[in-house]
């Protein structure tokens, strides 16, 4: 028996998938366990546990899941015996499950995603590799308190800042501008840089009526009034720049905060933060002091899952204001 334990936990994904020949394609096929038979040098580094969550494509994952995931984590990091806990995953939402977790969870202890790019059954499958090296992040004691992070093609990122950039190479997963906190040598783990600012959102209920609205040249307010006789609790608005916006949805947006609904701006654009140094008709100030929450550096998708968390526990806008930027 080795010193340490880690417990890996498995949801699905390309890394669970082998080729099936009566459909032509990749579906879910793969065991916990035999995901961890894939790779006999994990027997080096801990002792392995495996606690299969689900078996599901990563598109099939929900908020409602992601929390369930999360109570899991919290559960098994309670047990002394654990170093840390590794989540399979696919690579579609990592970033969302992971960033989710990240605001989530309340454990310390080490807790990395890990996915792949190809499936099991095909040439140069990615999936042992990254298994081998979440394994061995969760087991050092120097990953304690770095948050949530994702490890994958050796590279270690925080789920804060991680993005999915390319559909296909391997490499795909990227910290824009603040770049990896680390990678994984073939002989040790090795950090390069700290998390600052970390959030928690103690919560025990999620508010699911969050949608996102991508905007484009020459937009109206069609889909604003939808979300308006929906009666939708919050809506992140992804702008264009620094976050500013076409003039014709504008009233579609007064009439979204005039009616409550949560609205949370960000930028399309993958680095830098929204802020309100245009004062044009749709650009962020004056949509700023109509009530519109700017959402820093975070990407739409990002910005939701944490509204979410955020009206499970606060109804007061200027409570849930002061956790963005």
């Amino acid at each position: 028996m080795l010193d340490k334990k880690v417990v890996v936990i498995t949801t699905g994904g390309t890394i669970a998938m082998r080729y099936d020949e009566a459909t032509k394609g990749l579906v879910p096929a793969v065991s916990g366990q035999e995901l961890m038979d894939a790779v006999p040098e994990l027997k080096t580094v801990c002792d392995i546990e495996v606690v299969e969550f689900s078996n599901i494509p990563s598109p099939h994952m929900t908020p409602k899941l992601m929390k369930d995931l999360g109570d899991k984590v919290d559960e098994i990091a309670l047990d002394k015996t654990v170093a840390g806990i590794v989540i399979t995953h696919g690579t579609d939402t990592v970033e969302e499950s992971s960033y989710f977790l990240d605001l989530y969870i309340k454990t310390e202890k080490p807790v990395v995603f890990t996915a792949a790019m190809r499936g099991a059954t095909d040439i140069s499958s990615d999936g042992a590799k990254n298994i081998l090296c979440a394994v061995k992040v969760a087991a050092t004691e120097v990953a304690i308190s770095k948050g949530v992070m994702v490890v994958l093609n050796e590279s270690i990122h925080s789920a804060e800042d991680v993005i999915k950039t390319h559909t296909t190479n391997v490499d795909t997963f990227q910290s824009p501008y603040w770049g990896a906190l680390g990678y994984v040598d073939s002989d040790r783990v090795i950090f390069k840089r700290d998390r600052v600012n970390r959030l928690k959102i103690d919560t025990v209920k999620i508010d699911e009526s969050v949608y996102i609205v991508k905007t484009f040249t020459g937009m109206n307010t069609d889909i604003f009034d939808f979300l308006i006789d929906k009666k939708v609790a919050g809506v992140v608005i992804e702008g264009f720049g620094r976050g500013n916006l076409p003039p014709l949805i504008l009233d579609g947006i007064k009439r979204m905060i005039d009616a409550n609904i949560i609205v949370v701006l960000v930028s399309r654009v993958i680095e830098g933060r929204v802020l309100d140094v245009y004062s044009y008709v749709g650009a962020v100030k004056p949509v700023k002091e109509m009530g519109a929450i700017l959402g820093g550096e975070l990407t739409s998708q990002k910005a939701r899952l944490k509204l979410m968390l955020l009206m499970g526990r606060y109804s007061d806008k200027k409570e849930i204001e002061k956790y963005f930027d």
